[in-house]
């Protein structure tokens, strides 16, 4: 299968994106691995986790053969997009509407998720290339937003991040959304503990709770 439609649908096969943003390395090494080891397929390493780049070769490298997509978030520019695919990174994401990182996704073939948070940005992102058109912080404009964006807009990918729990998903899958992005219900579920397994848990609970959403 050709790789990037591969690596697209282990984003919309599972319905989540995981954004890893903690402050310590080692605990979010810790935490993607419970993930993964929880059913998650698709997951971020935001630039701002210490070594992010060390902790994608990492992962990379481990999860290679695997299935499962290893990406870096909070990609500003071109230089941080190509930084990231040489450290093995198969996923570039923005908060915001960045053409530079869409064109240096698009150029090695990797998934871009463009941020956008208006019809005018989500519009630009599907011009630029964007693979999936993230909608954040959606938890400032809620999942009927995301029905009056794709009204005039329907063949727009969005994915919302910000807000999203297992309790309202089915709200934004039923709005029309193809993912969701997922944070802290899942990589924050060992802080205090130190029990990981809490964080493969609650991926587990997050699966099922889309897998649950989709059901006609």
């Amino acid at each position: 299968m050709w790789k990037k439609l591969d690596n697209l649908n282990k984003i919309s096969e599972t319905g989540i994106l995981l954004i890893i943003r903690l402050d310590d390395e080692q605990d979010a090494l810790a935490v993607a691995e419970a993930a993964i080891a929880g059913g998650i397929r698709a997951l971020e390493i935001t630039l701002s986790v210490p070594n992010a780049l060390g902790i994608i070769s990492t992962l990379s490298k481990k999860y290679r053969n695997d299935g499962i997509l290893i990406g870096a978030g909070t990609v500003l520019d071109a230089e941080t997009a190509r930084a990231a695919l040489l450290a093995g990174a198969e996923l570039l994401v923005s908060p915001n509407v960045t053409t530079s990182m869409i064109l240096m996704a698009n150029r090695y073939q990797a998934v871009s998720v463009c941020g956008a948070y208006t019809p005018t940005e989500v519009v630009t992102a599907l011009d630029a290339g964007a693979d999936i058109v993230k909608l954040f912080p959606a938890d400032v404009l809620g999942a009927s937003y995301v029905k009056t964006i794709r009204a005039p807009l329907e063949q727009a990918p969005i994915t919302p991040t910000g807000g999203v729990t297992p309790e309202n998903v089915k709200e934004w899958i039923d709005a029309g959304c193809v993912s969701v992005g997922v944070g802290s219900f899942i990589t924050k579920a060992a802080k205090g503990s130190g029990d990981y397994s809490k964080v493969t848990e609650a991926a587990k609970t997050f699966l099922a709770a889309v897998a649950k959403a989709r059901q006609v």
